[in-house]
Protein backbone atom coordinates (compact mmCIF):
# COMPACT_ATOMS: atom_id res chain seq x y z
CA UNK A 1 0.00 0.00 0.00
CA UNK A 2 1.31 3.33 -1.13
CA UNK A 3 1.54 6.41 1.33
CA UNK A 4 -0.95 8.17 -0.45
CA UNK A 5 -3.25 5.06 -0.03
CA UNK A 6 -2.93 5.10 3.58
CA UNK A 7 -3.53 8.46 3.77
CA UNK A 8 -6.93 8.55 2.17
CA UNK A 9 -8.01 5.39 4.04
CA UNK A 10 -6.89 7.05 7.59
CA UNK A 11 -9.05 10.25 6.57
CA UNK A 12 -12.17 7.78 6.13
CA UNK A 13 -11.30 6.00 9.05
CA UNK A 14 -11.09 9.62 11.09
CA UNK A 15 -14.17 10.61 9.15
CA UNK A 16 -16.30 7.72 10.30
CA UNK A 17 -15.12 8.50 13.83
CA UNK A 18 -16.39 11.67 14.18
CA UNK A 19 -19.47 10.58 12.18
CA UNK A 20 -20.29 7.97 14.89
CA UNK A 21 -18.91 9.17 17.67
CA UNK A 22 -21.52 6.91 19.82
CA UNK A 23 -20.65 3.53 18.06
CA UNK A 24 -18.57 1.26 19.98
CA UNK A 25 -17.87 -2.58 18.49
CA UNK A 26 -17.45 -5.40 20.62
CA UNK A 27 -14.92 -8.01 18.25
CA UNK A 28 -12.91 -10.35 19.43
CA UNK A 29 -10.22 -12.73 17.42
CA UNK A 30 -11.95 -16.10 17.76
CA UNK A 31 -15.63 -17.69 19.06
CA UNK A 32 -15.95 -18.70 22.59
CA UNK A 33 -14.37 -15.74 24.31
CA UNK A 34 -17.59 -14.07 25.94
CA UNK A 35 -17.74 -11.51 22.94
CA UNK A 36 -21.62 -11.46 23.12
CA UNK A 37 -22.80 -12.09 26.95
CA UNK A 38 -19.95 -9.07 26.96
CA UNK A 39 -22.01 -6.84 24.58
CA UNK A 40 -25.52 -7.80 26.15
CA UNK A 41 -24.34 -7.33 29.96
CA UNK A 42 -22.26 -4.05 28.65
CA UNK A 43 -25.49 -2.80 27.18
CA UNK A 44 -27.54 -3.53 30.19
CA UNK A 45 -25.63 -1.68 32.64
CA UNK A 46 -24.69 1.61 30.94
CA UNK A 47 -29.08 1.68 30.35
CA UNK A 48 -29.91 0.80 34.02
CA UNK A 49 -26.60 1.76 36.05
CA UNK A 50 -25.61 4.93 34.15
CA UNK A 51 -28.67 6.20 32.70
CA UNK A 52 -27.40 6.31 28.88
CA UNK A 53 -29.81 5.36 25.87
CA UNK A 54 -28.56 2.32 24.63
CA UNK A 55 -28.75 1.14 20.87
CA UNK A 56 -27.17 -2.83 21.14
CA UNK A 57 -27.17 -4.27 17.59
CA UNK A 58 -26.65 -8.08 16.68
CA UNK A 59 -24.18 -7.96 13.81
CA UNK A 60 -23.32 -11.65 14.17
CA UNK A 61 -24.47 -12.28 10.46
CA UNK A 62 -25.22 -15.92 10.12
CA UNK A 63 -25.23 -16.47 13.66
CA UNK A 64 -27.06 -14.04 15.78
CA UNK A 65 -27.89 -15.02 19.39
CA UNK A 66 -28.19 -11.41 21.31
CA UNK A 67 -32.19 -12.46 21.16
CA UNK A 68 -31.27 -15.91 22.45
CA UNK A 69 -29.48 -14.49 25.57
CA UNK A 70 -32.24 -11.81 26.35
CA UNK A 71 -35.04 -14.55 25.80
CA UNK A 72 -36.90 -12.41 23.17
CA UNK A 73 -38.41 -13.65 19.90
CA UNK A 74 -38.17 -11.12 17.30
CA UNK A 75 -40.83 -10.87 14.16
CA UNK A 76 -38.04 -8.63 12.32
CA UNK A 77 -34.33 -8.33 12.04
CA UNK A 78 -31.44 -6.72 10.73
CA UNK A 79 -32.17 -7.61 7.32
CA UNK A 80 -35.76 -6.66 7.33
CA UNK A 81 -33.90 -2.77 7.22
CA UNK A 82 -32.74 -3.66 3.91
CA UNK A 83 -35.86 -4.30 2.57
CA UNK A 84 -37.63 -0.99 3.33
CA UNK A 85 -38.93 -0.99 7.40
CA UNK A 86 -37.54 1.62 9.19
CA UNK A 87 -35.43 0.95 11.86
CA UNK A 88 -38.80 1.87 14.35
CA UNK A 89 -40.33 -1.09 13.29
CA UNK A 90 -37.37 -3.49 13.48
CA UNK A 91 -36.17 -2.47 16.79
CA UNK A 92 -37.25 -4.43 20.23
CA UNK A 93 -36.69 -2.83 23.64
CA UNK A 94 -36.24 -5.29 26.71
CA UNK A 95 -34.40 -4.11 30.57
CA UNK A 96 -34.50 -0.77 29.23
CA UNK A 97 -32.06 -1.32 26.36
CA UNK A 98 -33.34 -1.01 22.07
CA UNK A 99 -32.03 -4.03 20.48
CA UNK A 100 -31.69 -4.19 16.39
CA UNK A 101 -31.61 -8.44 16.51
CA UNK A 102 -29.67 -10.12 13.95
CA UNK A 103 -30.15 -13.14 11.77
CA UNK A 104 -29.12 -16.71 11.65
CA UNK A 105 -28.68 -19.00 8.46
CA UNK A 106 -25.86 -19.84 6.43
CA UNK A 107 -27.29 -18.95 3.37
CA UNK A 108 -28.58 -15.37 4.81
CA UNK A 109 -24.77 -14.20 4.71
CA UNK A 110 -24.02 -14.50 0.73
CA UNK A 111 -27.14 -12.20 0.11
CA UNK A 112 -25.44 -9.42 2.19
CA UNK A 113 -22.92 -7.79 -0.65
CA UNK A 114 -20.05 -5.49 0.76
CA UNK A 115 -21.90 -2.39 -0.54
CA UNK A 116 -25.29 -3.84 1.47
CA UNK A 117 -23.27 -3.36 4.73
CA UNK A 118 -22.26 -0.29 3.99
CA UNK A 119 -25.77 1.41 3.26
CA UNK A 120 -26.76 -0.34 6.18
CA UNK A 121 -24.29 0.90 8.50
CA UNK A 122 -24.92 4.84 6.97
CA UNK A 123 -28.50 3.85 7.81
CA UNK A 124 -28.10 3.09 11.19
CA UNK A 125 -25.88 6.40 11.85
CA UNK A 126 -28.69 8.28 10.44
CA UNK A 127 -31.20 6.44 13.01
CA UNK A 128 -28.86 6.40 15.75
CA UNK A 129 -28.14 10.03 16.70
CA UNK A 130 -31.05 10.03 19.08
CA UNK A 131 -28.81 7.17 21.45
CA UNK A 132 -25.55 7.87 23.69
CA UNK A 133 -24.23 4.15 22.80
CA UNK A 134 -24.29 1.83 20.36
CA UNK A 135 -22.85 -1.02 20.92
CA UNK A 136 -22.35 -3.62 18.04
CA UNK A 137 -21.65 -7.57 18.77
CA UNK A 138 -19.82 -7.98 15.81
CA UNK A 139 -18.86 -11.38 14.30
CA UNK A 140 -15.96 -13.61 15.60
CA UNK A 141 -12.57 -13.26 13.72
CA UNK A 142 -11.35 -11.71 10.24
CA UNK A 143 -13.92 -11.05 7.58
CA UNK A 144 -14.76 -7.68 5.58
CA UNK A 145 -18.19 -7.76 7.13
CA UNK A 146 -16.99 -7.85 10.47
CA UNK A 147 -14.58 -4.94 9.07
CA UNK A 148 -17.01 -3.22 7.74
CA UNK A 149 -18.75 -2.73 11.16
CA UNK A 150 -15.36 -1.94 13.14
CA UNK A 151 -14.11 0.36 10.92
CA UNK A 152 -17.51 2.61 10.95
CA UNK A 153 -17.24 2.53 15.05
CA UNK A 154 -15.44 5.41 16.65
CA UNK A 155 -13.68 2.59 18.96
CA UNK A 156 -13.78 -1.41 19.14
CA UNK A 157 -13.15 -3.41 22.37
CA UNK A 158 -11.34 -6.92 21.04
CA UNK A 159 -12.54 -9.08 24.11
CA UNK A 160 -9.62 -11.82 24.78
CA UNK A 161 -9.20 -14.37 27.47
CA UNK A 162 -5.47 -15.01 28.91
CA UNK A 163 -5.65 -18.72 26.51
CA UNK A 164 -2.51 -18.45 24.23
CA UNK A 165 -4.54 -18.84 20.91
CA UNK A 166 -7.25 -16.22 21.79
CA UNK A 167 -4.34 -14.18 22.65
CA UNK A 168 -2.82 -14.54 18.98
CA UNK A 169 -6.42 -14.58 17.34
CA UNK A 170 -6.74 -11.37 19.10
CA UNK A 171 -3.34 -10.10 17.67
CA UNK A 172 -3.89 -11.80 13.93
CA UNK A 173 -7.62 -9.79 14.07
CA UNK A 174 -5.85 -6.26 15.38
CA UNK A 175 -3.29 -6.91 12.73
CA UNK A 176 -5.30 -7.50 9.75
CA UNK A 177 -7.35 -4.38 10.29
CA UNK A 178 -4.17 -2.09 11.44
CA UNK A 179 -2.37 -3.26 8.38
CA UNK A 180 -5.25 -3.33 5.42
CA UNK A 181 -7.53 -0.99 6.93
CA UNK A 182 -5.51 1.40 8.99
CA UNK A 183 -8.04 1.22 11.47
CA UNK A 184 -6.73 1.29 15.38
CA UNK A 185 -8.64 2.46 17.52
CA UNK A 186 -8.95 -0.44 19.58
CA UNK A 187 -9.37 -0.87 23.70
CA UNK A 188 -8.29 -4.14 24.77
CA UNK A 189 -10.99 -6.36 27.14
CA UNK A 190 -9.31 -9.16 28.74
CA UNK A 191 -12.27 -11.79 29.81
CA UNK A 192 -12.57 -15.05 31.66
CA UNK A 193 -9.78 -14.14 33.86
CA UNK A 194 -8.99 -16.07 37.17
CA UNK A 195 -7.72 -13.10 38.68
CA UNK A 196 -6.46 -9.26 38.38
CA UNK A 197 -2.35 -10.52 38.06
CA UNK A 198 -3.46 -13.09 34.91
CA UNK A 199 -5.63 -10.50 33.73
CA UNK A 200 -2.73 -7.48 33.36
CA UNK A 201 -0.65 -9.98 32.34
CA UNK A 202 -2.60 -11.21 29.02
CA UNK A 203 -3.09 -7.63 28.25
CA UNK A 204 1.19 -6.77 28.78
CA UNK A 205 1.67 -10.55 26.05
CA UNK A 206 -1.01 -9.24 23.51
CA UNK A 207 0.14 -5.08 23.70
CA UNK A 208 3.45 -6.39 23.32
CA UNK A 209 3.26 -7.99 20.65
CA UNK A 210 1.21 -4.68 18.86
CA UNK A 211 4.05 -2.80 20.04
CA UNK A 212 6.93 -4.99 18.49
CA UNK A 213 5.07 -5.73 15.07
CA UNK A 214 2.60 -2.85 14.59
CA UNK A 215 4.93 -0.25 16.51
CA UNK A 216 1.39 0.68 18.34
CA UNK A 217 0.37 0.00 21.75
CA UNK A 218 -3.30 -0.04 22.89
CA UNK A 219 -5.23 0.60 25.91
CA UNK A 220 -6.41 -1.57 28.53
CA UNK A 221 -9.83 -0.88 29.07
CA UNK A 222 -10.65 -3.28 31.62
CA UNK A 223 -10.69 -6.74 32.93
CA UNK A 224 -13.62 -9.48 33.93
CA UNK A 225 -13.37 -12.41 36.27
CA UNK A 226 -14.87 -15.69 35.14
CA UNK A 227 -17.96 -16.44 36.94
CA UNK A 228 -20.01 -19.84 36.69
CA UNK A 229 -22.93 -17.95 37.58
CA UNK A 230 -22.77 -16.51 33.54
CA UNK A 231 -23.77 -19.84 32.18
CA UNK A 232 -25.95 -20.39 35.03
CA UNK A 233 -27.39 -17.13 33.91
CA UNK A 234 -27.60 -17.96 30.07
CA UNK A 235 -29.61 -21.52 31.04
CA UNK A 236 -31.62 -19.52 33.07
CA UNK A 237 -32.29 -17.05 29.96
CA UNK A 238 -31.66 -14.18 32.27
CA UNK A 239 -28.32 -11.93 32.41
CA UNK A 240 -26.34 -12.53 35.18
CA UNK A 241 -26.30 -8.47 35.49
CA UNK A 242 -29.51 -8.91 36.16
CA UNK A 243 -29.81 -12.15 38.13
CA UNK A 244 -26.47 -12.10 40.13
CA UNK A 245 -26.30 -8.41 40.74
CA UNK A 246 -23.68 -8.42 43.13
CA UNK A 247 -21.26 -10.93 40.99
CA UNK A 248 -17.50 -9.72 41.02
CA UNK A 249 -18.50 -10.53 37.23
CA UNK A 250 -21.00 -7.53 37.14
CA UNK A 251 -19.13 -5.38 38.96
CA UNK A 252 -15.94 -5.56 37.12
CA UNK A 253 -18.21 -4.79 34.10
CA UNK A 254 -19.36 -1.39 35.78
CA UNK A 255 -15.64 -0.27 36.50
CA UNK A 256 -15.49 -0.97 32.14
CA UNK A 257 -18.31 1.27 31.37
CA UNK A 258 -17.48 3.91 34.63
CA UNK A 259 -14.27 4.14 32.68
CA UNK A 260 -16.25 4.25 29.45
CA UNK A 261 -18.46 7.40 30.27
CA UNK A 262 -16.04 8.67 32.45
CA UNK A 263 -18.51 8.53 35.44
CA UNK A 264 -18.84 6.74 38.93
CA UNK A 265 -21.38 5.32 40.28
CA UNK A 266 -21.95 3.36 44.22
CA UNK A 267 -21.81 -0.17 43.64
CA UNK A 268 -24.13 -1.48 46.58
CA UNK A 269 -22.91 -4.48 48.07
CA UNK A 270 -26.11 -6.20 47.50
CA UNK A 271 -24.62 -9.84 48.19
CA UNK A 272 -25.00 -8.29 52.12
CA UNK A 273 -28.40 -7.40 52.16
CA UNK A 274 -29.32 -10.84 50.41
CA UNK A 275 -26.83 -12.57 53.57
CA UNK A 276 -29.91 -10.58 55.84
CA UNK A 277 -32.87 -11.22 54.57
CA UNK A 278 -31.97 -15.43 54.50
CA UNK A 279 -30.87 -14.94 58.01
CA UNK A 280 -34.19 -13.28 58.96
CA UNK A 281 -35.97 -15.55 56.82
CA UNK A 282 -34.68 -18.42 58.83
CA UNK A 283 -34.93 -16.95 62.04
Amino acid sequence: MNEQAKQLIELVNKKNAEINSKFISITSGKGGVGKTTFATNFAYILANKFNKKVLLIDADMGMADVHIILNIRPENNIKNLLSGKKPSEVIIRTRGIDILPGFSGIESISDLEDYVIARLIQDLSNFSQKYDYVIIDTAAGISTKVSSFVRASSKSYVIFTPEPTSLMDAYALIKSLYKIYRYGNFKLVANMCKNKNEALNSYERLNNLAKKFLNKSFEFQGWVLFSQNVQKAIRQKKLISEEYPSDDFVRNLINIASKETQEKIEVSDESFWRKVLKFLKNK
